[in-house]
């Protein structure tokens, strides 16, 4: 997959496409079908795939630094995702002031028609896009209309007859509904991060943890989560995870503390995806180091019995897959 970060960096090239522009936040199974639709128009027209998506995203620049939502993706797993659906490439642009300001003319006629070539367009109705946001879905099909490029509309994907969207998973995993949110994600909640070294605290107590920054400026999950790791030399393997501020050590930077159950061996410095599976605490103060001590015990305990009934094993085997987890 090629990334292009920002127009200055599209060359001739690069014109020719189908297209869809948005945040993807999640790469859920309804961004997933408007990939699977772009692909059929690819083979038709010849034309590679491409999708355009902003960074930082539009309602994380309007909201500040203050107030940032959640996001459940950052930009490099983002990519990774879509290279795993096997996007042939992402055009990242810059949500700035000078985006913000950009006419929904200009971003039409400057972008999607002289840089990209856009063939076919796929956007939702409610899309809006220009400053004030007063370019719309019928703005795009009159443009499309006058240079020769199709637009449609993606069709939405219902599970349990509701439109699956990043924000309803963001709610699924405020509830600690994990079991919800990878129904609609189409597999775990996952992050991905590089293991750092930590303070140590985790082994004073028995309990040593991989220790993973977060990176982001707000996470849709807290508390404590029953969880496999995964990463270069490390099959899929059982854990309990914290994240959040370790308000026990008075800790304000948010961070993911990982323990593997029954794991001998040094992670430090690898990059590793943490899956979600199962919520089983929210984060807490204790009074001391002893009694979250035992309180870990009482999670480690809980994440056993959890991956026990999903036939989950604490010592996988070569190329072993987590059993009822599709």
């Amino acid at each position: 997959m090629e990334l292009i970060r920002g127009q200055h960096n599209l060359r001739p090239r690069h014109r020719g496409c189908v297209a869809t522009i948005g945040n993807f936040d999640g790469v859920h199974l309804g961004h997933q079908a408007i990939f699977a639709q772009l692909a059929d128009q690819a083979v038709r027209f010849r034309l590679p795939r491409l999708i355009v998506t902003f960074e930082p995203q539009p309602m994380e620049f309007f909201a500040g630094p203050k107030s940032p939502p959640a996001r459940l993706m950052r930009l490099r797993e983002k990519l990774l995702a879509l290279d795993g659906l096997g996007i042939e490439r992402v055009l990242c642009l810059e949500f700035d002031h000078r985006l913000a300001a950009l006419s929904a003319a200009a971003f039409i006629n400057d972008l999607l028609v002289n840089r990209l070539g856009v063939r076919y367009l796929v956007i939702g109705d409610d899309f809006r896009f220009g400053y004030r946001r007063t370019g719309d879905f019928a703005l795009l099909r009159e443009a499309g209309q006058q240079h020769d490029f199709e637009v449609v509309d993606n069709r939405s994907y219902l599970v349990d007859g509701e439109r699956v969207s990043s924000t309803r998973i963001r709610q699924a995993l405020a509830e600690g509904d994990l079991e919800q949110a990878a129904q609609l994600l189409g597999r775990p909640y996952d992050m991905n991060g590089r293991v750092a070294h930590g303070d140590r605290r985790g082994r004073t107590i028995g309990f040593p943890t991989a220790n993973i920054h977060l990176h982001r400026r707000a996470t849709p999950v807290y508390g404590v989560y029953a969880v496999l790791m995964s990463g270069p030399d490390l099959q899929l393997w059982p854990g309990v995870a914290n994240i959040g501020r370790r308000p026990t050590v008075r800790e304000t930077r948010e961070q993911l503390e990982v323990h593997l159950l029954d794991f001998q061996g040094d992670l430090y410095g690898r990059h590793v995806k943490i899956d979600f599976l199962h919520y089983l605490r929210p984060e807490q103060r204790f009074a001391s180091l002893e009694t979250l001590r035992r309180q870990i015990q009482h999670d480690v305990r809980q994440a056993r019995s959890y991956f026990a009934t999903q036939g989950i094993r604490h010592s996988p085997p070569q190329h072993w897959e987590p059993e009822g987890l599709n």
